[in-house]
């Protein structure tokens, strides 16, 4: 289990642009947010990805740096950021399984008759700063109800404007 306020682990992984996500080399002014989705097959990430995508101008300017993850191969994200309404927010992909499960993540195996892979990641949202301190971590075993993105920027713009304090420290 990760615990806020220690180290988070460090990610490498290809982008659909063709560059690499290197959390450990991300410069955000506050946060990089990681939003790991369950992969091309999920209708409910493809909604909450564009509700994202609407309001990234809105993070950035918090100095918030969205990237959205999942365990897809390369065909299945550039799918993803070719036919998803995602603007501007970078797509990592090829999460290995050992990676996924360092962050936490539930993982889930293809239901039969399903589009979805053999195996995949379910979501998660975590805050992580500049300096790898890990600041919010939220996880879920299905795909339903995730942050709602409003509530959430005016939480983060919240949280910057008062220096507000990581939470959770003491669960080891």
């Amino acid at each position: 289990m990760l615990i806020p306020g220690r180290k988070a682990p460090d990610l490498d992984l290809p982008r659909t642009d063709g560059s690499r996500f290197v959390l450990s080399r991300q410069s955000p002014g506050n946060f990089s947010m990681l939003i790991f989705y369950r992969g091309l097959h999920c209708a409910i990430c493809r909604r909450y990805l564009t509700a994202l995508a609407d309001r990234l101008h809105d993070f950035i300017q918090l100095g918030i740096m969205p990237v959205a993850i999942s365990m897809d191969d390369e065909k299945r994200a550039l799918k993803t950021h070719q036919e998803w309404d995602t603007g501007d927010i970078p797509i990592a992909y090829a999460m290995p399984e050992d990676a996924a499960r360092q962050w936490g993540l539930y993982i889930s195996s293809k239901r039969e008759g399903e589009q979805e892979p053999d195996i995949f990641a379910e979501p998660g949202l975590f805050l992580v700063r500049p300096d790898m301190e890990l600041f919010f971590a939220q996880i879920q075993s299905a795909p339903f109800t995730r942050p709602n993105v409003d509530e959430l920027l005016q939480a983060m713009r919240y949280v910057i404007e008062n220096d507000y304090p990581v939470r959770g420290t003491l669960t080891a």
